[in-house]
C-alpha cells in the first residue's frame, strides 16, 4: 500500500500532426509552444506565461502501428518507476512499455488499469519542484475523470498503487460519481463506471479557461469539434467535451459569463 498519495505531475498529447496542434491548443487555450530540444524526438512544450503545462509529441510508432488514436495522457509521479509498474502487475494492470529513461528529464513507463484505462508514472530526474497551480486556475488541467469498466474496482486499483482518497460520491440519477482526492481534503478527479456507448476505459482531461463560451466558440472556428451541448456541474462551472482536428479528446472547463 501506498503510504504518501502520488498526485498528477504532468499531460501531454500524442498526435498525428505536431505543428496543426501546436496551431490548434495555441489559438484555443492561448499556451505558446516551443519545441524541448530533444535530440531523438520531436516534442513540443507548452507553455502558460513561463510556467509549463504539457506537451506535444507524435504517437510513437510502436502504438501506431497497432491503430491507437490521438489521446491525452496524465502522468502520475512516483518515487521509483520500476517498483511501481511492478506493483501495477501484482494489483492486476498492465505495463505496455516498460521503465525508460528520458536523458536529463526522467524516467518513466506506460500503464493501464485492469479494465485497460492507460496513464503514465513518472520519475524526474531532478527535485526541482514547481510552485503548484491553483486547481481550476485558467490554462492549466482543472479536472481528471476516469470513465472506468467499473468504478469501484477501477478506484481500488488506483488506491491501492498510488494513495488516493475518496471524498464524495454523488447521485447522477442513473449513475455514481466517486470524487477523489491524490493528497490533501480537495477532490481533484472524479471516477464513473463508462457508459455503454463509451467505446473503452479512458481518462479524459478537462482545461480550465477563463470565458467558457469564447473557448467554445475557439474549438469550432479552429476545426476541432464540440461533441455534446454545454452542461453546468455542481459547484456552478460549465464543461463541454470536445475533440482537437486530429481526433483527441478533452474537455473544457469554465465559468460562464453571467452579463451574457
Amino acid at each position: 500500500m501506498t503510504t504518501k498519495a502520488s498526485p498528477f505531475v504532468w499531460y501531454d498529447v500524442m498526435t498525428t500532426d505536431v505543428a496543426a496542434a501546436e496551431r490548434f491548443y495555441s489559438a484555443v487555450i492561448g499556451w505558446t509552444a516551443a519545441d524541448s530540444g530533444m535530440a531523438d524526438t520531436k516534442y513540443s512544450i507548452l507553455r502558460d506565461g513561463d510556467t509549463m503545462v504539457g506537451g506535444i509529441m507524435p504517437i510513437p510508432d510502436e502504438i501506431a502501428r497497432h491503430g491507437v488514436p490521438p489521446a491525452w495522457m496524465g502522468y502520475v509521479g512516483v518515487a521509483d518507476v520500476d517498483a511501481k509498474a511492478a506493483e501495477v502487475v501484482e494489483a492486476g494492470g498492465k505495463v505496455h512499455r516498460p521503465p525508460t529513461d528520458i536523458p536529463g528529464v526522467g524516467r518513466f513507463a506506460v500503464i493501464a488499469d485492469p479494465h485497460g484505462a492507460g496513464l503514465i508514472i513518472f520519475k524526474p530526474s531532478t527535485n526541482d519542484n514547481a510552485d503548484p497551480v491553483p486547481l481550476m486556475a485558467p490554462k492549466h488541467i482543472g479536472w481528471h475523470e476516469l470513465h472506468a469498466g467499473d468504478r469501484e474496482e477501477a478506484f481500488a486499483f488506483y488506491e491501492k498503487l498510488f494513495g488516493w482518497t475518496k471524498v464524495e460520491a454523488n447521485d447522477m440519477g442513473g449513475f455514481i460519481y466517486q470524487t477523489f482526492a491524490t493528497g490533501g481534503k480537495d477532490a481533484v478527479g472524479g471516477v464513473m463506471t463508462k457508459m455503454d456507448s463509451t467505446p473503452y476505459p479512458s481518462w479524459v482531461y478537462y482545461i480550465s479557461v477563463a470565458d467558457f463560451d469564447a473557448a467554445v466558440a475557439r474549438v469550432k472556428d479552429h476545426g476541432g469539434a464540440v461533441l455534446m451541448e454545454p452542461m453546468q456541474v455542481p459547484g456552478g462551472a460549465w464543461i463541454a467535451p470536445a475533440q482537437d482536428p486530429q481526433g483527441a479528446h478533452f474537455s473544457l472547463i469554465g465559468m460562464r459569463d453571467a452579463a451574457k
